[in-house]
C-alpha cells in the first residue's frame, strides 16, 4: 500500500510518527523526498517533520546499512560497563566508526541515549528489533546470524 493511502486519514499532527515511520519502510530511510510528501500529505511544515525525524533514534534521515546496530548509551548501560566496551568492539570488529556503513552496506553503527531496556542492559537494537544483557560473545553470534540471514 502506498503512503498516502496508509495515511489518508487527516489525523495530521497525530499521524506524524506512523507516517514517517511507513515512508522509512518505503524509502529504506526518511529521505528528502520522503520527508516533503509526508509534510505535504500532513500539511505540516516541511522543517516541523524533519525536526521530528531527526529527533528520534527510530528514524534514519541517512542512507544506513541492511542492519543499523544501535548501541545503547544511557545510564544503566554505562553503570553496568557494556556500552563502551561493546561500540569499541563492534568498531573494530566491523572496521568503521560510530555513524558509518560497512563497505558491504551490511552494517550501519550507531549510538543512541536509550532503548528502554535498563534492567537488561547493555542492549543493542538491530533494526527493529532489541537484544538485551549484551556481550562480545552475543555480539559475534549475532553477526555471524545476520550475515547468514544476507546470504
Amino acid at each position: 500500500m502506498q503512503l498516502e493511502a496508509k495515511i489518508a486519514d487527516p489525523a495530521k499532527r497525530s499521524m506524524l510518527l506512523t507516517a514517517l515511520y511507513i515512508a522509512q519502510e518505503q524509502y529504506g530511510y526518511l529521505t528528502k523526498e520522503a520527508v516533503e510528501r509526508v509534510a505535504t500529505r500532513l500539511g505540516l511544515p516541511v522543517a516541523d517533520v524533519y525536526s521530528m525525524a531527526s529527533f528520534y533514534s527510530l528514524y534514519r534521515v541517512q542512507p544506513t546499512g541492511r542492519y543499523v546496530l544501535q548501541v545503547c548509551e544511557g545510564l544503566s548501560c554505562h553503570l553496568v560497563g557494556g556500552a563502551d566496551r561493546l561500540v569499541d568492539y563492534l568498531r573494530k570488529k566491523l572496521g568503521i566508526e560510530v555513524g558509518e556503513t560497512t563497505p558491504d552496506g551490511l552494517f550501519t553503527l550507531q549510538t543512541v541515549q536509550c532503548l528502554a531496556s535498563c534492567g537488561t542492559s547493555p542492549a543493542i537494537r538491530v533494526n527493529d528489533a532489541l537484544y538485551e544483557n549484551m556481550t562480545t560473545e552475543k555480539v559475534d553470534e549475532l553477526l555471524e546470524t545476520l550475515r547468514g540471514y544476507h546470504v
